[in-house]
C-alpha cells in the first residue's frame, strides 16, 4: 500500500490528476484507464482490476491510496461542526475518547476519516448507522481491527485515515500538482 496526497487544490477534479500521477508513479502507467463503479459505487480500473485505489478530496486537499488489495482512504479539512454531530456519529466509547482531546474537532476529523476510510475499503457505502461502523481509535502507527489495518494522519488543518490489507506506510507522498 502507498499513500500519495495533495495540498492547494482549487478544483475537486484535481483529484483525479493526483490519481493519474500517482498511478503513473507507482504502477507505471502512462495514462490513467477508464474508470468504472463497483456494484455499490466504488470506482475501480475495469480494464486492469488487480489494481486497487481510493480517493478522498476536502477542501484543498486529496489522498489516493494504492494497493493490490481492496483499500479505503479519507481526508477530512478541520472544521467546527454542531455538536450534536457528535452523538450521532460516535460510539459511546469513541465520545469518551473525544473528552480527553485538547482540540475536539481535529480529533473528530480523526474519527470520521477513520469511519470513512472502512466504509470505502468495504465498497457497500453506509449500510449501517456511523456510530455502528467499528473503528480503532486514533493512535500513533498502523492498528489492526477485524483482520483489517488502519492508520491516521493528520497535519495543518487536515486529518486523514486508510483502511486495507496491507500495513500502512508510515508517511504520505505529498505530490505538487
Amino acid at each position: 500500500m502507498i499513500i500519495y496526497g495533495a495540498r492547494g487544490l482549487a478544483a475537486r477534479e484535481q483529484a483525479h490528476t493526483l490519481l493519474a500521477r500517482a498511478a503513473g508513479l507507482h504502477w507505471g502507467l502512462p495514462s490513467l484507464p477508464p474508470i468504472g463503479r463497483r456494484q455499490w459505487g466504488k470506482p475501480y480500473f475495469p480494464a486492469r482490476p488487480e489494481l486497487e485505489f481510493n480517493l478522498s478530496h476536502s477542501g484543498p486537499f486529496a489522498l489516493c491510496a494504492l494497493d493490490s488489495a481492496p483499500v479505503g482512504v479519507d481526508i477530512q479539512t478541520v472544521r467546527p461542526r454542531r455538536p450534536a454531530l457528535l452523538r450521532r456519529v460516535c460510539a459511546p466509547e469513541e465520545l469518551a475518547w473525544l473528552e480527553g482531546r485538547g482540540d475536539l474537532w481535529s480529533a473528530f476529523a480523526l474519527l470520521w476519516a477513520l469511519k470513512e476510510s472502512r466504509v470505502k475499503e468495504s465498497g457497500r457505502g453506509l449500510t449501517s448507522p456511523i456510530s455502528a461502523i467499528s473503528i480503532p481509535l486514533p493512535a500513533e502507527g498502523p492498528v489492526q481491527l477485524d483482520g483489517l489495518w488502519f492508520r491516521s494522519y493528520r497535519g495543518e488543518g487536515w486529518a486523514g485515515a486508510v483502511c486495507g490489507h496491507s500495513p500502512p506506510p508510515d508517511a504520505i507522498i505529498w505530490l505538487d500538482l
